[in-house]
C-alpha cells in the first residue's frame, strides 16, 4: 500500500488503468449484478414495508404527523444520495463513505468516516436479527429468541458465503413477496378508509396543528430515517457491478425515491386508520405491534398475523442478508487498506466474496443479538445507535463532495457540487442535534474511540495511507 492521503491540496498524480486496478487494487470480488441487480438490492436494503415495525414509535415521536416524518427523511436523504452519486462516479469502489472521505478528503478522515459507519453496518445486522427472531417467539413461544437468532442468522451467512449472485436471486423473490403483502394492506386499508373506519382530519398524518414543532418532525425523524438507511448499502457493491460508475449512482437515487413514496403512502393510511391514537401519542408502542393492531382493525386478525410475519421475514432474512452483505464489503475495503486487520480482506476463491468479513459479521450479530434479547432497551437502543453512526457519516460524505470537487478539482456546477451537499448537511447536522440524548453519548464516545485510535497509529508510525490514489473524476 503506497502514499499517504493526508495531504489534499497536493495529491499524487492519477493511476491509471481499468476498473479498480487504477486506484492500485487487484479486481478480485465478481462484476456479475446489473442495474436492477442494484436497484432491488437497495430496495431490500431499505424494505418496502419497514414502517411496520416502528410505525408505533415514529407516530408518537411524530405527534401523529408520521407521514410528515417519513416525507421529510426522504428528502434529506436524497440529498445524501445525491451526493453518494457524486462520489460513486468519482471512486467506483467498494468502501462507500470509508472510500469517499478517505479519497475525497485524506486518509485520516476516511478512517473516521469508516469507523463511525461501521457503528452502523456492524450494529444493523444484529438489530434486523433482533426485532425479527422476537417477533418470531411471539408467534412461536415454544421457540426461545435465541434460536431464531441463530436460524436466521446461518441461513444468511450460507446464501451470502455461496456468492453475490446468490444473494440477487434471493433478493427478487424478497422483493415481491414483501410487495405483494404491501399490495394487500393498502387495498384492504383504503376500503376500510372508504367505509368511514378514519379517524381524524385526513391531511393530519401530514400536518396537524396541534402537535406540529419544528424540533418534534425533526426529532421524529431521526427514528424514521431507520427505514432510509440502505440504499447507500449499493455503493458497497461497486467492485460487484458490471454497470458504469454513474448508473451505481443513478440506482441508489432511484431506489431511494420508490422507497420514500411507499412509506409515505402506507403510513400515511395506518395513521388514519390507527385504533389507539391518544395511548399511541401518550405511551409510544413499547410492544412494536401497533401496525399489527391498525391491520387488524382495517383487515381482521389475519391481515395482523400477514403483516407481522411478513415484517419479521423482511427484516430477519431479506433485509439482514444484504445488510451482512454490505457490512462485509465494508470491512474488506478497510482491512485492504490495512485499517483493519489483513485477514478480513480475504477473498473466497471460488465464491468471489469476502469470506473472514462474512464471518466475523455473522459471529458479531450472534453475541450482540443475544445480549440485546435480554435488555428490556435492546431494541431501541441498537437502533439509535444505528442511526447516529449512519447520520454523522453521511455529514462526512457531504463534506467529501465539496472538497474533492469544488475545492481540488474546481467546480463549477454549484448546485451538484456544493449547494446541494451544503443543505443536506445542514438538514442531517439538525436531525442529529435532535436525536436521542444517549445515541448522541454513545455515538460520541465511539467517534471518540475512534480519534484514539488513529492517534495511537500516527504515534506508532502507521499512518493511514490508501493505494494509489487517484482523485481524477469520471467523466
Amino acid at each position: 500500500m503506497s502514499a499517504p492521503s493526508d495531504t489534499p491540496s497536493s495529491p499524487p498524480p492519477p493511476a491509471t488503468g481499468p476498473g479498480v486496478e487504477r486506484f492500485g487494487y487487484k479486481q478480485e470480488l465478481q462484476r456479475s449484478l446489473t442495474f436492477t441487480d442494484l436497484l432491488i438490492y437497495g430496495l431490500i436494503f431499505m424494505v418496502p414495508i419497514a414502517p411496520f415495525g416502528i410505525f408505533g414509535g415514529v407516530f408518537q415521536a411524530s405527534g401523529g404527523m408520521v407521514a410528515l416524518a417519513y416525507l421529510i427523511g426522504m428528502v434529506a436523504m436524497a440529498f445524501t444520495a445525491l451526493s453518494y452519486a457524486q462520489m460513486a462516479q468519482a471512486f467506483p469502489m467498494a468502501g462507500s463513505v470509508y472510500t469517499y472521505a478517505g479519497r475525497g478528503i485524506a486518509a485520516p478522515a476516511g478512517f473516521l468516516a469508516g469507523w463511525v459507519i461501521l457503528l452502523d453496518y456492524v450494529l444493523v445486522p444484529a438489530l434486523l436479527y433482533l426485532v425479527a427472531s422476537a417477533a418470531m417467539a411471539s408467534f412461536v413461544p415454544a421457540v426461545p429468541i435465541w434460536a431464531w437468532l441463530i436460524g436466521f442468522i446461518v441461513l444468511n451467512t450460507v446464501v451470502n458465503y455461496l456468492g453475490i449472485k446468490m444473494t440477487a436471486r434471493m433478493n427478487k423473490i424478497m422483493l415481491i413477496a414483501e410487495l405483494i403483502v404491501l399490495a394487500i394492506f393498502l387495498v384492504i386499508g383504503l376500503v376500510a378508509l372508504a367505509q368511514g373506519k378514519g379517524h381524524g382530519d385526513p391531511f393530519s398524518p401530514l400536518f396537524d396543528s396541534s402537535t406540529f414543532s419544528w424540533p418534534l418532525i425533526f426529532g421524529s425523524v431521526s427514528v424514521a430515517v431507520l427505514s432510509f438507511l440502505g440504499f447507500d448499502g449499493i455503493s458497497m457493491l461497486a467492485e460487484e457491478s458490471r454497470e458504469d460508475s454513474r448508473k451505481l449512482g443513478r440506482s441508489m437515487v432511484l431506489a431511494l425515491a420508490l422507497a420514500g413514496v411507499l412509506f409515505v403512502v402506507q403510513t400515511w393510511v395506518a395513521a388514519l386508520l390507527a385504533p389507539n391514537r391518544e395511548v399511541l401519542l401518550a405511551k409510544g408502542d413499547p410492544a412494536g405491534t401497533a401496525f399489527y393492531d391498525t391491520a387488524a382493525y382495517a383487515g381482521g386478525h389475519w391481515l395482523s398475523v400477514l403483516t407481522a410475519v411478513a415484517t419479521a421475514v423482511a427484516w430477519g432474512f431479506a433485509n439482514s442478508l444484504v445488510a451482512q452483505a454490505a457490512t462485509s464489503r465494508l470491512l474488506f475495503a478497510m482491512a485492504r487498506d490495512r485499517q483493519l486487520p489483513k485477514f478480513l480482506s480475504k477473498v473466497h476463491p471460488k465464491h468471489k466474496v469476502p469470506v473472514n468479513a462474512t464471518f466475523l459479521v455473522a459471529a458479531v450479530s450472534l453475541v450482540l443479538g443475544v445480549y440485546m434479547s435480554r435488555r428490556s432497551d435492546g431494541i431501541t437502543l441498537l437502533s439509535t445507535l444505528v442511526n447516529f453512526g449512519a447520520m454523522t457519516a453521511f455529514l462526512a460524505l457531504h463534506v467529501s463532495v465539496v472538497v474533492h470537487y469544488f475545492v481540488r478539482q474546481r467546480s463549477r456546477d454549484w448546485w451538484r457540487h456544493l449547494i446541494a451537499p451544503s443543505i443536506g448537511f445542514l438538514i442531517l447536522l439538525y436531525v442529529v442535534i435532535n436525536a436521542k440524548v444517549a445515541a448522541q453519548v454513545l455515538g460520541f464516545v465511539w467517534l471518540g474511540i475512534g480519534v484514539i485510535i488513529l492517534i495511537g497509529s500516527y504515534m506508532m508510525g502507521r499512518r493511514p495511507t490508501l493505494s494509489a490514489i487517484n482523485t481524477e473524476v469520471s467523466e
